[in-house]
């Protein structure tokens, strides 16, 4: 391993296999882990049982804790706080492809309508077959985003189209699905419809080792694919004719960029329900930190997306104390002002760099 320069004038680090590693992109992410690491411990000591880090870590070198102690740490909040980072990062790595897919800023799974996708089917299922097994609600999930997939690549005419004409269509496909949604929970029985209205506000509170293997399939399955698609998605960056003019065969990445998408927002609609603007919050503080495409970009927008749930589960519910707060709605309270304030930093540094 030596340290040098890339082509851009930046500091790197080259093995001798080729692999080169910014030296901003690796800090980044040792911050981001650090801060990860901070936020997991907060996590890990908050809640009604007095238990905390000291007492988890004690408990891994064979200390004896009581039964409540050991539920608290063991099968609520550890649970909760893995399934959180699961799902956070499933959700920023889509709304960080589906950004450098279509060339907008605000792509994300909620605005291409894949994550109502998700939720119209598993509501339907819901309604339509109430005794169906629980497995087949992240089947449900999939056909939903699935169909919303092949419904933008047929409305833009698949491969050819520009990443605007799926943002555009994703946006109307979106606000007919979320209508579709409104009219199905104002229509069931008050019990299930407040169920499932705490769900779409996005919900740790059904955390627990069976869902986080339910979805820890699916959040491997992201790493494969951040190694194919992180050499497309660099050149999407660049603009659609300009992946044509470097060889990327578009006809074939798009729908595979939006099929990957699909599975990881399904996935995380499943487990959680939607995170709302996390998609495009997450990829946008990444960049934040050090601007990167391809490959990094989409491990940074992982790693922040899974902070940002954790970060927000675990502050609100140390301050809001016996309130129970959605996390969709957590991430709003904590992120939206990270974002605001990381954009007006970058426009007030902008002409400094110019």
């Amino acid at each position: 391993m030596k340290r040098g320069l890339s082509s851009g004038g930046r500091k790197v680090l080259r093995w001798d296999s080729g692999l080169e590693i910014r030296l901003d992109t690796l800090w980044a992410a040792l911050l981001l882990a650090t801060v990860g690491l901070g936020f997991s411990g907060l996590a890990i000591s908050v809640g009604a049982t007095r238990t905390g880090l000291l007492d988890f870590v004690g408990l891994l070198f064979g200390d004896t804790l009581d039964e409540n102690q050991i539920f608290a740490l063991l099968d609520v909040r550890l649970p909760r706080l893995v399934l959180g980072f699961m799902a956070g990062w499933c959700v920023a790595l889509t709304g960080a492809m589906l950004q450098s897919l279509s060339q907008n800023p605000l792509a994300d799974p909620g605005l291409l309508g894949l994550s109502q996708g998700a939720m119209v089917t598993i509501l339907l299922l819901l309604v339509l077959a109430p005794e169906a097994p629980i497995s087949l609600v992240p089947l449900a999930a999939i056909l939903g985003g699935l169909g919303v997939a092949v419904l933008l690549i047929w409305l833009t005419g698949g491969g050819q189209s520009d990443g605007l004409a799926i943002l555009l269509m994703g946006i109307a496909v979106e606000t007919v699905l979320s209508s579709v949604t409104s009219i199905m929970i104002l229509y069931l029985p008050p019990e299930t419809s407040f169920a499932v209205s705490d769900w779409l506000a996005g919900s740790l509170f059904q955390a627990s080792w069976g869902n986080i293997a339910a979805l820890a399939p699916w959040v491997a399955l992201s790493m494969p694919a951040i190694l194919l698609l992180g050499r497309a998605l660099s050149c999407y960056d660049l603009g659609a004719e300009m992946a044509m003019s470097l060889g990327e065969p578009v006809v074939r990445s798009k729908p595979l960029i939006l099929f990957t998408s699909v599975l990881l927002t399904s996935a995380a609609v499943t487990a959680v329900g939607p995170l709302a603007f996390l998609g495009v919050m997450a990829p946008h503080l990444a960049n934040a930190l050090t601007p990167t495409t391809g490959r990094a970009r989409l491990i940074l927008s992982g790693l922040t997306g899974g902070v940002l749930v954790i970060g927000a589960d675990a502050l609100t519910r140390g301050f809001a104390g016996d309130i129970a707060i959605p996390i969709g709605l957590a991430l709003t309270l904590l992120g939206v002002p990270l974002f605001i304030i990381s954009m007006r930093l970058r426009a007030a540094f902008a002409p400094q760099r110019n």
